[in-house]
């Protein structure tokens, strides 16, 4: 069978399991993959994808595989890769406070004293979720209420967009130098008391988390997920630790970024970039991110945490040993800045070089056909999240209150950058917004703003080999003979095609097309529901029952 070059199996930064030695022949299903678009069967041998073809074709293999799947009808797909992640703080979101559905700052103080209640022997208590922005009269929990909520414990609840957070007295005591300040923290002062508070973390309760994470990933048909580790978001050992772990259990793959401006720091930690959220500013909510003209609701245009000299330095020490660069960037003056410094790193290393490393912008959402064009221009990857429009976004949403309504219809330009070339990698910032990765694919298709939606298709395509290419790998996340046998298992209603375009629709369904099919994901219908993932041919999930 074709194989994978045994070199670029190696990706630096890429946990890598053992694949599973047997052959496995999957029929009577739906299988999504350009080699056939019509195809209903599949096999899978040594951790590859072996053939893809029709139920008649698939009687030649019945007898020389190890394992007969009958799929009775459900559909086949790609794993998805989820191109931005925080594992370890998905993981105690999962497991601790989620203040994320709370629809009120009462509500909120109430589910605080509930948790401190019921963990009389955490030595920090870790909550996140809460946005104010979303709660009748706006405004966060006091220090001075959390600090009653708490009996005077430690506490630390970062807002929705990890950004910015509220803790108690009795968390700021242990930072030195940082005084009894009150409201959200941002900035250094956020940095300096959420180390404290991950430093309280026991490494039981760390390893808890991640696997919690990953076994959760693996349960929503996620095979990869891009981790973004960094020394402003947690610490070495926790990146260390998720990339051994990975690597020996069995779950979704684990690619690694370390979000500092040391390369060699990056390479020894065994991360596949320099990259990640390594911060050019911060985020809208907590109006941190920086913008060109001041926000709508506020004085100021923001915060920079990097210059386009200091993003162009690391641009060209990243290119010189063949790592990625990239970094976090969401108001149009930090895209600027990024694009001034990776554009001033090409004319000193050369652009081919530039563009072929593949150097990554995460976020990305204040784009102007300027910067659209560069990032063609730059070969630049964008790596976005399309549940932020479906959170944030629309004429009533927390986009429109802080830019205003004009400036917060250009925000997330799907469209735009798929006209341009620009290859697209869909994550969920996790734990900013939940692993969904069909909400995601809904969420872009049926962005707020109707100029910005993409097809079903090209969603798809960007949730699922996008993050593949945006690690330099071109053979995989599609279900073709030689790759990888990265595939989840779906139930799900007829499959059709939608697009913005409805000519685009109507053709894409004529048989000859050759156009697969994908679930209907109107808003409203129920999403998939995955009943098996598998990654190199590793089952690293079954639901229950299936």
């Amino acid at each position: 069978m074709p194989g994978v070059p045994r070199e670029r199996e190696r990706l630096s930064g890429m946990s890598e399991q053992s694949a599973d030695p047997t052959t496995v022949l999957l029929r009577r299903g739906e299988v999504h993959s350009p080699a056939d678009p019509f195809a209903t069967a599949m096999v899978v041998e040594r951790g590859q994808v072996a053939w893809v073809g029709s139920e008649g074709a698939a009687d030649a293999f019945a007898d020389g595989v190890d394992e007969v799947v009958d799929l009775d009808g459900a559909l086949v797909t790609p794993a998805f890769t989820d191109a931005h992640v925080h594992t370890t703080a998905t993981g105690l979101a999962l497991t601790g406070l989620d203040l994320s559905d709370a629809p009120s700052l009462e509500t909120a103080l109430a589910l605080v004293r509930d948790f401190a209640a019921a963990r009389p022997d955490d030595r920090v208590l870790l909550g996140h979720g809460w946005d104010a922005a979303r709660w009748p009269g706006g405004r966060p929990p006091t220090r001075a209420e959390l600090d009653a909520a708490t009996g005077g414990r430690p506490l630390y609840l970062s807002r929705i967009d990890v950004h910015s957070a509220v803790v108690t007295t009795a968390l700021l005591d242990l930072v030195p130098g940082l005084g009894p300040v009150d409201g959200p923290l941002t900035a250094d002062d956020h940095h300096a008391v959420r180390a404290a508070a991950l430093d309280a973390i026991t490494p039981a309760q760390r390893a808890e988390a991640q696997r919690t994470a990953l076994g959760h990933a693996a349960s929503l048909g996620i095979g990869s997920v891009h981790e973004c580790g960094g020394p402003k978001i947690s610490f070495e050992d926790d990146f260390t630790d998720l990339l051994k772990l990975s690597a020996q259990v069995p779950g979704p793959r684990v690619i690694g970024y370390w979000a500092e401006q040391n390369v060699q720091k990056a390479r020894e930690l065994g991360a596949h970039g320099a990259a990640g959220d390594l911060f050019v500013d911060g985020a809208l909510g907590s109006h941190t991110a920086c913008l060109h003209q001041p926000y709508a609701d506020a004085g100021h245009t923001g915060t920079a945490y990097l210059d386009a000299d200091a993003v162009a330095t690391h641009v060209v020490a990243c290119t010189e040993v063949g790592l990625q660069a990239g970094f976090h960037a969401i108001g149009d003056a930090a895209v600027g800045a990024v694009v001034a410094g990776v554009r001033a790193a090409a004319e000193k290393v050369g652009l081919a070089r530039v563009r072929a490393a593949r150097h990554r912008v995460e976020h990305a959402e204040m784009l102007t056909p300027e910067t659209v064009a560069a990032f063609a221009e730059l070969g630049l990857i964008a790596s976005v999240q399309p549940a932020f429009d479906a959170l944030w976004g629309g004429a009533d949403g927390m986009y429109a209150r802080r830019l205003g309504a004009e400036r917060a219809r250009t925000l997330n330009p799907f469209a735009a950058l798929l006209r341009a070339g620009v290859p697209l990698a869909f994550g969920s910032d996790s734990p900013v917004t939940p692993l969904d990765p069909w909400g995601t694919v809904r969420a872009a298709a049926f962005h707020h703003t109707p100029e910005h939606r993409v097809s079903v298709r090209a969603a798809f395509t960007a949730h699922t080999r996008g993050g593949w290419r945006a690690i330099g790998r071109d053979d995989a996340g599609v279900l073709v003979p030689g790759a990888p046998a990265d595939y989840a298992v779906w139930r799900t209603d007829e499959l059709i095609v939608q697009a913005p375009d409805d000519r685009v629709a109507r053709w894409s369904t004529d048989p000859r097309s050759g156009t697969p099919g994908l679930p209907d994901l109107t808003p409203g219908r129920d999403l998939p529901l995955c009943l098996r993932t598998v990654v190199g041919g590793r089952t690293v999930f079954v639901r229950p029952g299936e």
